[in-house]
């Protein structure tokens, strides 16, 4: 009967062929017959793909940051110049005679400008109270008709 670890590891013929040399050749020329070996490969190829996920994420984390701060001060550069357009132009229909923006017109502009979000809370509770006047004034009237 042949030896009976040919028979359990099929690798052994190789093993034993590679293994007389003496010398080691390179990994990818001739794989390696260790498990162990192999393993720890995997293991180190892991750490190393987990890294580079992890500066690839920071550095689309990065870019997304930039660009959001570019189109911030984008809005703000485009608001100022509203501003500043909207006081010249106001300055020039009130005033009649020149075109240049006075110092305090652009100045109120910013401020109602700044002013929006509480200008828009207001205008809307103004409208639900309405609503809910409007509601109470028809469910007064529907109280008040008379039922057939």
């Amino acid at each position: 009967m042949p030896n009976q670890t040919s028979l359990t590891d099929p690798l052994s013929f190789a093993r034993k062929m590679w293994g007389g040399m003496g010398m080691s050749l390179p990994g990818m020329v001739t794989p390696t017959l260790d498990v162990a070996e192999i393993e720890k490969k995997v293991a180190d190829l892991k750490a190393v793909e987990n890294w580079l996920k992890m500066n690839l994420s920071m550095l689309q984390m990065t870019i997304q940051g930039l660009e959001m701060q570019c189109v911030t001060l984008n809005a703000v550069r485009a608001m100022g110049q509203m501003a500043g357009g909207y006081g010249a132009a106001a300055a020039a229909t009130e005033g009649g005679q020149s075109a240049a923006p006075l110092p305090g017109a652009g100045s109120d502009t910013l401020k109602q400008a700044a002013m929006w979000p509480w200008t828009l809370l207001q205008q809307m509770q103004e409208q639900m109270q309405q609503a809910a006047a409007a509601a109470a004034t028809a469910a007064t009237q529907n109280e008040d008709a008379p039922k057939p």
